[in-house]
């Protein structure tokens, strides 16, 4: 059952239509969802609420768009069931844009690249390759994209992987010594060695050459195109890119999905991109 766990209420707006203008303060409040829990995009905090990546992120497109929003908690395994039924308007925490999902649901064009870094026990080699990794032991949190990139690699580059239920296990293998390097995404690698001193992060990050967007159900286009003119905005201000270094302690790349503006709608490419120009301006 989905929970409600905030509420955020943006200023009244004012529109005018011809002559007369009318308050639209009590406009209809969107639904996003979240998984609290996966850190550093939501994360439960102990006075209440929620903080993190995303509710920064959607602060900040709550403002740009000038709406009311609230924030829902719904695990993961129910979240594309949760938006088709109509519990939420929009799913806000990073989801891989697939050909897959793609043909079921209407995605925005990518904010984020979707990459992996290895977390290294604090006194270890660094790492700028695969190749330096040759030999080693690789723990990783069991069955999720990372298990299976690794695993795919794990015979060309002779690494002994070490699978676990949770990623703190995983992790904790790396500075207990039972593994040389952790592999996860780079925004959780990046925020786990900001608060954990007894891991760093690897030089290298491997770009999979996805992105991660928000997403809606397939007919709902109208609220699409005031989330994907807001992130355009937020990508053209920087705005992004540095709620990004504020929670992974990296700077995303000048030609990441973080800066990167797609032609119309949607992420080119996948079902649902709209190539038509869209219009919109800033606030």
């Amino acid at each position: 059952m989905s929970k409600i766990i905030t509420y955020v209420k943006q200023a009244a707006l004012v529109t005018c239509l011809g002559f007369a203008c009318v308050s639209v303060a009590n406009a209809e409040t969107v639904k996003v969802a979240v998984d609290v829990g996966y850190a550093p995009h939501v994360m439960a905090k102990a006075s209440g609420g929620v903080e993190g990546y995303n509710v920064d992120l959607m602060a900040a497109l709550g403002k740009e768009m000038g709406i009311e929003y609230e924030i829902i908690d719904q695990a993961w395994s129910g979240i594309f069931a949760g938006l088709n039924s109509g519990k939420f308007d929009a799913i806000i925490v990073p989801t891989t844009i697939t050909k897959e999902r793609a043909a079921k649901l209407l995605f925005s064009e990518g904010y984020q690249n979707v990459s992996y870094q290895f977390l290294l026990k604090r006194g270890n080699s660094q790492i700028a390759k695969l190749e330096d990794l040759r030999g080693k032991v690789i723990s990783v949190n069991k069955g999720n994209y990372f298990d299976k990139w690794i695993s795919a690699r794990s015979e060309k580059y002779g690494w002994e992987v070490l699978r676990f239920g949770k990623n703190s296990e995983a992790i904790l293998a790396v500075t207990t010594g039972r593994a040389y390097a952790s592999i996860a995404g780079s925004t959780v690698a990046g925020w786990t060695a900001k608060k954990n001193p007894n891991v760093v992060g690897s030089k290298l990050i491997v770009n999979s050459g996805q992105s991660a967007g928000f997403v809606f159900r397939t007919k709902d286009k109208a609220n699409r195109k005031r989330f994907e003119v807001a992130i355009e905005c937020l990508k053209k201000s920087g705005v992004i890119a540095k709620i990004h270094e504020k929670w992974t302690g990296n700077m995303p790349a000048k030609d990441s999905a973080s800066f990167k503006i797609r032609d119309g709608l949607g992420e080119p490419g996948f079902n649902g991109h709209d190539a038509t120009p869209h219009g919109g301006s800033c606030s």
